[in-house]
């Protein structure tokens, strides 16, 4: 449950529930447990409680709206202490022909997270999606090689020192292509490489940038269900061999795609995971939360906003019992900028936008972002 605290309303002029502001309203509060939560900046941030334990909190910044919008960067200055690029550092944005790179908006939220004390992510060198048009034309397994070290080079070089953690290789393990080891094998770096892809994306990622912490990145891992325990035991395996054979590898990130109306739970999967890594010597960042609400049957904004706070809360306090995990970063700040609310996205309810994220349209808070709040207070310090 979300806490709930004495409110002095006669100061703010405030006698009904129905007074409320929506976000407050929407995150669950009456008239007698309204506080100070009230504050959501300063010493009320996101960054500010998650910083008292030791956390890094951040969200995944669309360069469109960064562009565009003051309100967002705003936002981001107030509440997180990490952000990552949501696209412009995937290869079909930052490479429009084979020898043209555009680092305009990296560039841009790179220097603006410096001027204001943010940590960066960077997602991400290697991926089987995000391939831009000319690259099935003319890259061969003759030249793969050379062009993949290539731009780990010229892209971790750019941005040398100034990477807090870089994704290295994002979801290289897909169960159902039929491999004992679980690799994906419809990727065009596996067709183009082999397996040994995966260790030369780190070792050049390691010689271009010592500083920045190595992870690999995958999703489908957090649930107690069987096809998320297959995958799980796969991507710790990788783990494992890669260590064995002294790949450099700083960090596992879990992207903590759930769902709101799921009945599977985090319990001894996660920890499991969890565990894994902490064995392996491995720090775990969540890197791309929000929770899906498309199959929720109300339509009611309340009831919607509760359910997906319930499943933050669930998730978060179950994953930072584990001392491994340093950051929690959403998949966006904003509802109204989720990639969820692509039409291919919302099957269900396609006229419904969802509210999977920490803050709606209005940058108001949602009553995620109290219990992420809340979460971040209740965690053993790092």
């Amino acid at each position: 449950m979300l806490t709930r605290r004495k409110l002095i309303t006669q100061a703010a002029g405030i006698t009904t529930v129905a007074a409320l502001p929506q976000f407050l309203r929407g995150a669950g509060f009456t008239m007698t447990s309204v506080d100070n939560s009230r504050s959501i900046t300063g010493a009320g941030s996101l960054k500010a409680h998650a910083s008292a334990r030791g956390l890094l909190t951040g969200c995944a910044v669309s360069a469109k709206l960064f562009r565009e919008d003051d309100g967002f960067r705003k936002l981001l200055i107030e509440q997180y202490n990490i952000v990552v690029p949501e696209n412009c550092l995937k290869w079909n944005i930052l490479r429009p022909t084979p020898d043209k790179y555009d680092f305009t908006d990296a560039d841009n939220l790179i220097t603006f997270a410096q001027t204001n004390g943010i940590k960066v992510r960077g997602h991400n060198f290697v991926w089987h999606e995000a391939i831009p048009a000319w690259f099935a034309g003319m890259v061969t397994k003759d030249n793969a090689e050379k062009l993949l070290v290539e731009h780990i080079r010229t892209v971790g070089g750019r941005y040398k020192g100034k990477i807090h953690s870089w994704d290295v290789v994002n979801e290289a393990i897909w169960i159902q292509d039929g491999r004992p080891d679980g690799l994906r094998t419809r990727s065009p770096w596996f067709e183009l490489l082999g397996p040994e892809y995966l260790d030369l994306a780190f070792r050049t990622a390691r010689e271009v940038d010592p500083t920045a912490l190595l992870t690999y990145n995958d999703y489908g891992i957090e649930y107690d269900n069987e096809d998320n325990e297959k995958k799980r035991a796969a991507v710790l395996a990788l783990l494992r061999r890669m260590k064995a054979d002294k790949v450099p590898l700083d960090a596992l990130g879990i992207q903590a795609h759930i769902k709101a109306d799921s009945k599977d739970g985090f319990g001894k999967g996660l920890r499991e995971l969890l565990d894994g890594a902490r064995s392996l010597g491995l720090q775990v960042y969540v890197t791309e939360l929000d929770v899906n609400d498309d199959a929720l049957t109300t339509d009611d904004i309340v009831e919607r906003d509760a359910a997906v706070a319930r499943v933050y809360r669930d998730f978060i306090t179950n994953a930072l019992e584990s001392p491994q995990v340093k950051a929690v970063l959403t998949w966006g700040a904003t509802d109204k900028n989720s990639w969820l609310n692509s039409r291919k996205i919302r099957k269900i309810h396609p006229d419904r936008l969802q509210r999977p994220l920490p803050f709606n349209e209005n940058y108001e808070p949602t009553a995620a972002f109290f219990e992420m709040r809340e979460t971040f207070d209740k965690a053993k310090k790092r």
